[in-house]
């Protein structure tokens, strides 16, 4: 499904390079949770980037059902990632002028969503606050909402940075168990230093410096 084939992502730090990623090999299966666990700085989100298409490789290359990310023009990427990609980040990044249901349908521009919108937010226990703006729900309610946004119209891959990280352990566990129980046959690609939030993962590669180190 997607495939990174010794795919690096380096930067220059005054004048010298400095690897994100480097030579990294790794795929995504259909349908599996898959998590990326590392340290802050072990280059665990830029690694999510680039599986996404967010980033483009600085050299390797990047597939999704065959074809090069990396060559794929970024109006393309961009049809991609709106298409087939659901996204949840660290802090819940809502529009505060607009409802939570509001939020939710901003991931899909120009479709009429609304029912699916409303039961996702209903499933994740917030049919009752649809109507409501960011500042009146608490910080898990804001991240619930961005879990429902990103599954909106089943996205063959969710990926999700940190989705924990602002979040207590116990409403951290919340969001990781309705990510994974209703992603449907979409899969799963979740960055975390937290090991004890992969628990239901089917497989966990581990990243230091830059560098896969080993999966099971």
């Amino acid at each position: 499904m997607i495939r990174a084939e010794a795919a690096s992502l380096a930067y220059l730090d005054q004048g010298r390079k400095v690897y994100a990623c480097q030579e990294i090999d790794l795929g995504v299966q259909e349908n599996e949770f898959l998590g990326i666990l590392g340290p802050s700085g072990s280059g665990k989100s830029s690694l999510l980037y680039l599986l996404s298409g967010l980033k483009i490789p600085t050299s390797g290359d990047v597939l999704y059902n065959g074809a090069s990310l990396t060559k794929m023009p970024e109006e393309e990427r961009s049809r991609l990632r709106i298409g087939e990609f659901g996204f949840v980040f660290q802090q819940p990044y809502l529009l505060g002028y607009l409802t939570s249901l509001e939020n939710v349908l901003v991931s899909k521009p120009g479709e009429s969503r609304v029912d699916e919108a409303m039961e996702l937010l209903d499933r994740l226990g917030l049919g009752h606050k649809t109507h409501r703006h960011p500042h009146e729900l608490s910080g898990g309610e804001r991240q619930r909402v961005c879990v429902a946004r990103a599954l909106l119209g089943f996205p063959k891959v969710v990926f999700a940075d940190e989705p924990t990280a602002a979040l207590d352990h116990s409403n951290g566990l919340s969001v990781v168990k309705l990510l994974n129980g209703m992603r449907a046959n979409g899969s799963l690609v979740m960055v975390t230093h937290d090991p004890s939030m992969l628990e239901e993962a089917d497989r966990i590669v581990r990243l230091a410096d830059g560098r896969l180190l080993h999966s099971n």
